[in-house]
């Protein structure tokens, strides 16, 4: 009835994860029970949980990302003091148990910390950007993230109820064939793949609709922000790229399930076409992460600056050349596995050009600040940080596209250190950078600068310290994924490394910190104007935190930089430039319960199909349905909001900003 499921599912042996299990546990047992108590619950089903403004639902993706940092973290932790005790001994973590760690801590950086934490930016800053009300499908927004979520928590059940994949982030077979993982680690790993990765299509489909169907009178292309064409990029992106992804995972599960022989050794099966197809999703999904990141430091360098973006066509031209040059790259992830000379040579010198949009970006960002004034506000840092970390690791990456220098470098640990350099110093820091800048966008309030400060650099300190040995690592030959070893001349680098993964854990200890006194101290730092930094994009033309409905009435655009432009007249003339408007009711999209319901059942499924309880997964797919359907036969799909309750909102915005032009001016 159970299919293989057992008591025996349970590591009863195994302290460390029972422990971690428990304190997790009783810690969200007693979140929900404050929740029920202080009688918060029918509000976050309300607000949060049924939710379908892109501006929730883009806050509850960063809030997942943030949590899922956290686990993530553990994992990084974890291994590097395991290397650290591990010298000529066994360490604290069987191998195992370190397997199944550096695979979850892969899986979970990129599907469910890096993804969710770009998409949640997008989300919430796209529309506002935009000048308009909402995505394209709002309840197709609300899916695509409690489908991410049933994946995220489908990866942290398989800590306590079987087991994870011992396969790497990357499941190459024939190891994650069931003749070598017979376990059901591997298949957590794709269910929960296969759940999320449709909610990241969904999303994607649903940003590129927003992006060139829904914007504001007169913002044509060419007036976008640059974070709205790296978004389009992105999720054009994601519409090409997770297709494949979703077809490489499903032959897989068709190997282990019904005895295909896609990728097997026998009977007709080819494992490296496994490992073409995963890295023809896998070399595109870096840029997917990355351009929202380029994104953010476009918008934040020229807000602190205080000057327009050097060479904005320039940077939509480079935005787009990646877009389609990262499909042309993905071979330099395996020089090594036989394609021959002139297919290698040709995916070497692809991946060199790719190379030059990037560095255009580089040089955009650099002469914006070059002859500005420059604030170095803590959004700020995070982007000079990357700046200087990025380059870093892009030279990195072009050495390692010389197809003999990857003969040598092939699974070591510079591979390793270039990796983190890109994604940490680049997609992190860029996620940090969005964070804080569009903070008080959000909540209202600003984020605490002085502990702003210290976790970027307890971050930068800590990135550099614990990767810049591993750099060092490779080049000495040592390779990834090792439980111990015993060679002398690694140790001393493995104890820095060490020491850096403590910097980092005390940079998210000051981000706790952060967020912890600036919810305290919010009434001192209280966004009044909807524009604490001021900004150049129309998103801070609102009210922080912005209505449902975002503007009371449809920006008309006229320049590059409309909000900018008028502000400035405004300023010049010390009032607003526009009399009060006619107000009118608007209608906006009813909350629906449609995704958490569709996310429920979705869990249900995929613990059913992983565990063989195929009666449940029939009825997780019967509730889904059912969700869909109800969805379809709903009568009321919008309520409105009357033209007085429009009015009483602007009109407070309205007034506090004539306030500030009225103190500027005197």
């Amino acid at each position: 009835m159970f299919g293989r499921l057992t008591w025996q599912a349970i590591p009863w042996s195994e302290p460390v994860p029972l422990i971690a299990a428990g304190v997790v546990g009783l810690f969200l047992l007693a979140v929900i029970s404050w929740v029920f108590v202080k009688g918060y619950a029918p509000y976050l089903w309300r607000e949060w949980i049924t939710s379908v403004d892109h501006k929730r639902i883009g806050v509850m993706y960063c809030l997942l990302a943030l949590v899922m940092l956290l686990r993530g973290f553990s994992d990084a932790a974890m291994m590097r003091s395991q290397q650290a005790l591990a010298f000529h001994g066994p360490g604290y973590l069987p191998p195992d148990h370190y397997d199944q760690i550096f695979s979850a801590h892969g899986t979970i950086m990129i599907f469910f910390v890096a993804m969710p934490f770009v998409i949640g930016l997008m989300n919430f800053v796209v529309p506002l950007q935009l000048g308009v009300r909402d995505v394209a499908f709002p309840t197709l927004n609300s899916v695509s993230f409690w489908l991410a979520a049933s994946g995220a928590l489908l990866v942290n059940v398989s800590l306590v109820v079987g087991e994870f994949a011992r396969t790497g982030w990357l499941p190459y077979p024939p190891l994650s064939e069931l003749q070598y993982s017979p376990g059901v680690g591997v298949d957590y790993y794709l269910w929960s793949l296969q759940i999320s990765g449709a909610g990241t299509l969904l999303s994607g489909v649903n940003l590129v609709t927003t992006i060139l169907k829904m914007r504001a009178p007169g913002l044509s292309y060419t007036r976008m922000p640059v974070f709205c064409w790296t978004a389009l990029a992105s999720n054009l992106l994601i519409v090409a790229a997770f297709p494949i992804l979703t077809a490489v995972t499903a032959m897989l599960l068709l190997d282990r399930y019904l005895g295909f022989h896609f990728f097997t050794n026998e009977l007709g099966g080819n494992p490296m076409m496994f490992v073409n197809l995963i890295w023809a999703w896998g070399h595109p999904e870096v840029y997917i992460l990355i351009l929202p990141a380029f994104g953010v430091f476009s918008e934040v360098i020229a807000t602190f600056s205080r000057k327009p973006l050097f060479g904005y066509r320039s940077m939509v031209a480079a935005t787009m050349a990646i877009c389609v040059l990262s499909f042309m790259v993905w071979l330099h992830h395996f020089f090594t596995m036989g394609a021959g000379a002139d297919v290698n040579g040709f995916f070497g010198i692809m991946t060199m050009i790719i190379a030059v949009p990037t560095g255009v970006k580089v040089y955009n960002w650099l002469f914006t600040m070059y002859g500005g004034k420059v604030h170095f506000s803590t959004p700020m840092l995070w982007s000079i940080g990357f700046m200087v970390t990025f380059v870093i690791g892009g030279m990195t990456g072009v050495l390692m596209a010389i197809p003999p220098a990857d003969f040598v470098l092939h699974n070591s640990l510079f591979l390793i250190a270039h990796f983190h350099n890109v994604i940490i110093g680049g997609v992190l820091f860029g996620a940090f950078a969005g964070y804080t800048y569009w903070f008080p966008k959000a909540f209202g309030f600003q984020l605490d600068e002085r502990w702003g400060k210290c976790a970027f650099w307890l971050w930068f300190l800590g990135f550099y310290t614990a990767f810049m040995p591993l750099y060092v690592l490779g080049l000495l030959g040592m390779t990834r994924r090792m439980q111990h070893f015993d060679r002398p001349e690694w140790y001393p680098w493995v104890l820095v490394a060490g020491a850096g993964a403590v910097l980092i854990t005390l940079g998210i200890c000051a981000q706790v910190i952060q967020l912890a006194v600036s919810i305290r101290n919010r009434a001192l730092l209280a966004d009044l104007t909807g524009d604490p930094w001021d900004g150049r994009t129309l998103e801070w033309a609102t009210a922080s935190p912005p209505p449902a409905f975002n503007f009371a009435v449809l920006p008309n655009v006229t320049g590059e930089e409309p909000y900018w432009g008028m502000k400035e007249r405004a300023r010049a003339l010390a009032h607003l430039l526009t009399t009060e408007p006619s107000y009118e009711a608007i209608s906006v999209p009813r909350n629906s319960p449609t995704g958490v319901v569709t996310a429920f059942f979705g869990v249900f499924l995929g613990f059913a199909m992983i565990w063989r309880i195929y009666w449940l997964a029939g009825l997780g797919f019967v509730g889904i349905y059912a969700a869909f359907v109800v969805f379809a036969w709903r009568d009321r799909s919008e309520e409105e909001i009357s033209a007085a309750e429009v009015a009483r909102l602007d009109r407070s915005n309205r007034m506090m900003r004539s306030s500030v032009l009225a103190e500027e001016a005197s």
